[in-house]
């Protein structure tokens, strides 16, 4: 008998700054015809809000992990969307069985049994996409956005487990989009790399590199978080100024500094080596946490940071009068996560030894490299942000009377979280922000 061949599939993920949401859609057209479970996405489920914690704790946990192993490869400023990754590698886990299964569960900190897990996701992907309706401003002027959006893109003809596709579309709202990758390989990434950017308002162009598409490609996923959004309480334009920012060989730089046209009442905590302060977004429920250590502690502090450092700053967030200067900014983040995720456990489901028969009933599945691109803009206005992954999988503190002034005028690390849910939406360092 002929042995089976392994087949690509590459799963994409974009968290992505855009205007809109992309509905599924059913029929023929520019997104392709759809093959979907009958079983629509849950609405009104309600997974136990221990289970919504507890997911949360892990996510944090794995966001922690990565940034610690991609600050040992990556030099320079870093931005990335460990809830995005998460979320991706939560699709992909749906596929996974035996103990490919139980070494992304690991690598990945998720402690939720699967039929725990993935309502779990749900859940805090539908709260999180609910603050639309909760009103606030975005960073353009217009009303504030956040979506999350996930589709399949799989071969015409080609068979995908019906248990698959119930769990994909009952959990994470997605179908499997059909096109034509044996005979028009380039044609079909141009079509998935032109949606990804109609999505992203051009701001993640070419997310699939030339020849990442091949006639063995089979399936590639699709995940889409839309965030921006305007500072509950703007910076002054008319007061940015150019002024030092000390970079972390002690030599300063120019750049344009943000001011807060008053002492503004924020959550803020100083504790061992750090200063830390909320700046929340225009609807409440997101906001972005500056962590600025202390100079010359900022390797030190970043080597040490963890899930339960970063629960313990935020623990200790008191409101007090802080007058916030900062620098402005708009930086790009590209890198392979294959490494950093095989060093957190995931190896195996990087050689041919992996088992994904979940997806399709065959072990002839297995990941050879995750991508990561990612943006952020950071004005007087507000916060713009935007990722994108790609996994290919081939075939084989205490209150103060006066005010507290924090001049962030050094390197620090920043996240934007969603408060409610706990989740950690992007992370990322800021060293030099030219």
């Amino acid at each position: 008998m002929r042995p089976i061949s392994r087949l690509p599939v590459i799963l994409l993920l974009a968290a992505l700054a855009v205007s809109c949401a992309a509905p599924l859609v059913s029929t023929g057209g520019r997104a392709g015809q759809l093959l979907q479970s009958d079983k629509p996405r849950e609405q009104t489920q309600q997974a136990p809000e221990a289970d919504l914690a507890e997911l949360a704790a892990g996510n944090t946990a794995f966001a922690a992990d990565l940034y610690r192993q991609l600050i040992s490869a990556e030099d320079g400023n870093l931005f990335y969307s460990p809830y995005s990754i998460s979320l991706a590698l939560a699709m992909t886990y749906a596929g996974a069985r035996g103990e490919t299964q139980q070494q992304m569960a690991a690598a990945l900190n998720f402690t939720l049994p699967p039929e725990r897990l993935h309502p779990a996701f749900n859940a805090i992907a539908q709260q999180i996409a609910s603050r639309a309706a909760e009103g606030g401003q975005g960073s353009d002027g217009e009303g504030f956005q956040l979506h999350v959006v996930n589709d399949l893109w799989g071969q015409q003809d080609y068979a995908f487990l019906p248990e698959y596709l119930d769990v994909i579309s009952q959990y994470y709202g997605a179908g499997v989009r059909l096109v034509d990758f044996i005979n028009n390989p380039g044609g079909s990434r141009q079509q998935i790399n032109d949606y990804i950017a109609e999505k992203t308002e051009q701001r993640i162009q070419d997310l699939l590199p030339a020849n990442s598409v091949t006639p063995d490609t089979r399936l590639i996923l699709t995940n889409a978080i839309y965030f921006d959004a305007a500072w509950a309480y703007p910076f002054d334009a008319g007061s940015t100024r150019r002024d030092a920012f000390t970079l972390l060989d002690g030599t300063s730089v120019d750049v344009d500094m943000m001011t807060l046209p008053m002492a503004s009442s924020l959550r803020y905590t100083a504790g061992d080596g750090y200063e830390a302060v909320e700046l929340p977004y225009d609807n409440r429920s997101i906001s972005m946490l500056l962590i600025v250590p202390d100079a010359g502690q900022f390797s030190d502090f970043e080597a040490r940071l963890d899930a339960e450092r970063l629960a313990g700053i935020v623990g200790a967030l008191d409101t007090q009068k802080v007058h916030v200067v900062m620098p402005k900014f708009t930086f790009e983040s590209a890198f392979s996560l294959a490494d950093p995720l095989s060093a957190l456990g995931m190896a195996p489901a990087f050689t041919s030894d992996a088992d994904f028969s979940g997806i399709n009933g065959r072990r002839d599945l297995y990941i050879s490299d995750v991508m990561h691109k990612a943006f952020v803009k950071v004005d007087e206005a507000g916060t713009e942000a935007a990722a994108a992954t790609a996994v290919v999988m081939n075939a084989a503190g205490m209150p103060m009377d006066e005010p507290v002034l924090l001049r962030v005028d050094r390197p620090f690390i920043f996240l934007i979280r969603d408060e409610p849910t706990n989740t950690i939406l992007f992370l990322g360092r800021m060293l030099d922000p030219r």
